[in-house]
């Protein structure tokens, strides 16, 4: 895995991204879309037990850039393939519980209750979804509190930790969607994960913004959770008919190296459809290419377990 850029290595600094070579030429096909040997991953073998959980904190303090599409997609194509999975939604505007069905501003209790008071288990909160073996950790705007009442909290940093760690067991994967910020809830979301995986948008100002990220894992990693390591970074709304979107693979490959995942998410209008429905799109479109590229990630995020 290629060293992560940081504040005293400019690998990030992209100077003039037009000149730079595109990522690959996209009638090749012995090559992916990240110009790489294409890799096709096997097809995972189910499973007879259980935990205990992976954790993994899908991270990247950019908005927009895919996070809560891929909590869902990616965890529910885990769970296809056999996985228990359960959804932690750390992000006060409850993209990720909307996003699955769930009309989160009418809940009596979500992971704000779940952090703020002890008397309040992860069962008390947890949901079931519509996919069988996903589970979800539902939030709404009440989180956007804990941030301040948290910070007077002795281990403020370990609180979704404790939280998390009775249902370890029982899961294969627990998938944490943060919010765009580095506050003090990303931070919880790091120092109780195993590994981030990080969803970049292919985008010029997406690229940059990385350099900020991976500072402050390695900041986590130091002072809080020195098991923390890097999942991958998958590259989302990739449109590989755009000379920019190329050369920004192009550019996150030369930096990054096998830290960046094969499967890549192409733009597609099928996203914004299946949050309507409030559904994951591999049920909602099944053979779409969103679906096919989700769980062809899965099986990349599988085979890393080997």
């Amino acid at each position: 895995m290629a060293a992560a850029p940081d504040a005293e290595n400019p690998g990030l600094d992209l100077g003039e991204l037009a000149h730079h070579p595109a990522a690959r030429d996209p009638h090749d096909d012995s090559l992916d879309a990240t110009g790489r040997p294409r890799v096709e991953f096997p097809e995972p073998t189910p499973k007879t037990t259980h935990g205990p959980a992976r954790v993994i904190a899908v991270c990247n303090q950019k908005g927009g850039v895919g996070k809560t599409t891929t909590t869902i997609n990616l965890g529910a194509s885990l769970a296809s393939y056999g996985r228990r999975v359960l959804l932690v939604d750390l992000d006060p505007q409850g993209a990720l519980s909307a996003g699955l069905g769930v009309a989160h501003h009418e809940l009596e209790l979500t992971v704000h209750n779940l952090l703020m008071e002890s008397r309040i288990s992860a069962d008390d909160v947890l949901l079931r979804t519509r996919v069988d073996g996903l589970d979800l950790l539902p939030s709404n705007i009440d989180l956007s509190a804990a941030e301040i009442q948290l910070v007077n909290e002795v281990g403020r940093e370990q609180t979704l930790g404790r939280a998390l760690y009775p249902v370890l067991d029982r899961y294969d994967y627990i998938l944490i969607d943060c919010q765009p910020s580095l506050g003090l809830l990303t931070v919880n979301a790091l120092a109780c994960a195993d590994q981030v995986l990080i969803p970049m948008e292919c985008e010029y100002f997406a690229l940059r913004g990385l350099a900020l990220l991976t500072d402050t894992v390695d900041k986590v990693k130091d002072r809080l959770n020195p098991r923390l390591g890097m999942a991958g970074i998958v590259v989302t709304m990739f449109d590989s008919r755009t000379l920019h979107s190329r050369d920004v693979m192009a550019r996150v490959v030369e930096v990054f190296g096998d830290a960046v995942y094969h499967s890549v998410i192409s733009r597609t209008v099928r996203f914004p459809e299946t949050s309507v429905a409030g559904e994951p799109i591999t049920s909602w479109a099944p053979k779409s290419s969103g679906a096919t590229a989700y769980r062809a990630l899965a099986r990349e995020v599988i085979a890393q377990e080997k």
